[in-house]
Parts: C-alpha cells; sequence; structure tokens
C-alpha cells in the first residue's frame, strides 16, 4: 500500500518560551523527528510537520499538547516527547495526562521537574494522595520506588509528616546479617543503597545527611521495624514482594497516626527461598476492595526510565521457560 504524504502547520504564536518546548539545541523538535518519523521546519510562528500522513497525525497531536503544556510553563523534556508520541499512537492520552493536571510533584537537585509520566503513574499518584495505604506492583523501570520516595519527601516538606521512613527487606543477607563485618550502616548500605539514589535525586548529600541526623529520615531494613509504631510518618517499603507473609504483617501493623504508607515491588522478581510466599503478593490480593487502601497495578506499558527496558521485558516475557 502506497504511504501519503501529508505537510501540516501548528501555530506556537502562544508559546513565549520556546526553548521549553524545543528544549536546548532544539532536542525536542529533533526527538519528535525521530520517534514520530517526521521532518520538521519551524517558520516564523509554526511549525511545519511532513511525511508520511499517519506519522504527521501522531506528531501533530503530541506537538499541539506539548506546545500548550510549554505555553503555561513546564519544561518540556526529550522524556515527554518520546512518552507523547507513544501514548499518541496508542490512541492515548495518559502520558500528557500529568501536564494537564499540573500535577509537578517536585524538582531534582538538578532543576528536571518530577510529575507521573504515564496513565499508570498518575493512578499511583492519585491513589497514594488518597489512601492511608498503597499496594504498588510493576515491572523494572515503571518508577514505583522513585515516585514513592518523591511523594514522602513532597509530604515532609508540606510539613503533612514529621518524618519518613524507608525499608527494604534484606534478604540475600537473611538471618548471616549479624555475622557480616562493619556496624549497621556497613553491613546494609548494599540493600538500602536504591533508596538513598532516590533521596540523592531530591535532595543534596549534605541535606540528606542532617535530615538523617536529626531523625526527619530514617533508612532501615525491614527486620528493624518490629515493635515499632510510626506516627505522622511517610513510610515506605520498597521491594516488598521479598518480603514473607508474616513480614508483611509486621510492616503493615506499624502505621500510626497520621501517616502514610506504601509498599511497592515487582512480583516477577521475588527471591525468597522456594515455599515461601510473597507478603506483597498476598497482601495485593486480599486487600482488594478495603476501605482506605488502593493496590495499584503497572504494567511495561508504564515503564519510562528508558525504552530498552520494555523490550527486554516483553522479551522476556515471550520467551518464558
Amino acid at each position: 500500500m502506497a504511504r501519503t504524504h501529508s505537510e501540516t502547520h501548528i501555530s506556537i504564536r502562544d508559546v513565549v518560551d520556546r526553548l521549553r518546548l524545543f528544549g536546548e539545541l532544539d532536542r525536542n523538535l529533533r526527538e519528535i523527528e525521530r520517534a514520530a518519523k517526521v521532518e520538521l521546519l519551524v517558520r516564523d510562528e509554526a511549525v511545519v510537520i511532513s511525511g508520511d500522513a499517519r506519522n504527521v497525525a501522531v506528531a501533530r497531536a503530541a506537538l499541539d499538547r506539548l506546545a500548550a503544556a510549554a505555553s503555561c510553563g513546564h519544561q518540556v523534556t526529550e522524556d515527554d516527547v518520546t512518552l507523547a508520541i507513544r501514548s499518541e499512537r496508542a490512541g492515548s492520552a495518559d502520558a500528557v495526562t500529568a501536564f494537564d493536571e499540573g500535577w509537578t510533584l517536585a524538582t531534582t537537585a538538578r532543576g528536571r521537574p518530577v510529575r507521573p509520566r504515564s496513565g499508570g503513574q498518575s493512578d499511583y499518584v492519585k491513589a497514594a494522595r488518597e489512601h492511608t495505604l498503597t499496594l504498588c506492583t510493576g515491572p523494572a523501570g515503571t518508577g514505583k520506588t522513585f515516585l514513592a520516595v518523591v511523594m514522602a519527601v513532597g509530604a515532609m516538606r508540606a510539613e503533612h509528616v514529621r518524618r519518613i521512613v524507608l525499608s527494604r527487606p534484606a534478604v540475600e543477607a537473611g538471618e548471616k546479617l549479624g555475622f557480616l563485618p562493619g556496624g549497621l550502616a556497613e553491613k546494609v548500605d548494599p540493600y538500602l543503597r536504591p533508596l538513598f539514589d532516590g533521596l540523592s535525586e531530591l535532595m543534596d548529600p549534605q541535606a540528606v545527611e542532617r535530615a538523617i541526623e536529626r531523625g526527619q529520615i530514617e533508612v532501615a531494613p525491614l527486620a528493624y521495624m518490629r515493635g515499632r509504631t510510626l506516627a505522622e510518618s511517610f513510610i515506605v517499603l520498597d521491594e516488598a514482594q521479598n518480603a514473607t507473609v508474616e513480614q508483611m504483617k509486621m510492616f503493615l501493623t506499624r502505621i500510626g497516626a497520621g501517616s502514610r504508607m506504601i509498599a511497592c515491588g515487582d512480583v516477577t522478581q521475588i527471591d525468597l527461598p522456594a515455599g515461601s510466599q510473597s507478603g506483597l503478593v498476598h497482601a495485593a490480593r486480599i486487600f482488594q476492595g478495603v476501605e482506605d487502601v488502593a493496590v495499584v497495578n503497572l504494567t511495561d506499558a508504564d515503564v519510562v526510565r528508558h525504552s530498552l527496558i520494555r523490550r527486554i521485558i516483553a522479551a522476556y516475557a515471550a520467551n518464558r521457560s
């Protein structure tokens, strides 16, 4: 079937700061050309899009939404462009819904805006805002942990909570944790490092250290949660698929007055011994429909870390033995 060539013009008259839309050195325009397989040309107060008619339609719809976001003051990134093109090809506007709702959750230490970047991520943030307990499952790259840390930092900055508690099961260490050399920090650092990485995206290292010293941020392995009541806290359990049913029950019952809690993990990467049931899988099943508890299931459609991750997940799913 022959391809139909098309050309269309989009007005950018309302975009006062074109750098917000075009990006440095017009990187966003180049990304639209690459992702949508079209050619772009800027003429005065319009962008001319040419190429195959179907690709032009996708690029126009995406650029319309991105231009509207830029005119409202949002800094459009290459990731925004890629996700917008992807969602338009799928016939969905989910990837740019966050622009429309003004859902910039935070700004990274390098000045990059953080906001939900897919329909699933928007659902995740909305659920965490509206429920005391949120259980989230999803594959690698869907932003489960990072968004949880972002929401925790945002809640503390807004003084909705007094402190942040971040935890993970130290599955690989098991009962041998006490035999590892060094103090507690040295022993658990490899298991908690991803949580520190999330914090360092939002705060400079010195600010993180000061917050830990003041008790505003606590990062500890799951085993150290037993016997505590965590009030006025934003509590995050990462890699929750590696908590047993008993550990998950222990963790969930730590929640105190004025607190919010998120437990997230990838149920395709369970490292528990054979015969042990994942506490996250179990909790996601038994808490369906329970008041003030949200269960969110992200999919590979919500992968935003790198486009290759989506293809890696698909390849493994297609070749399961």
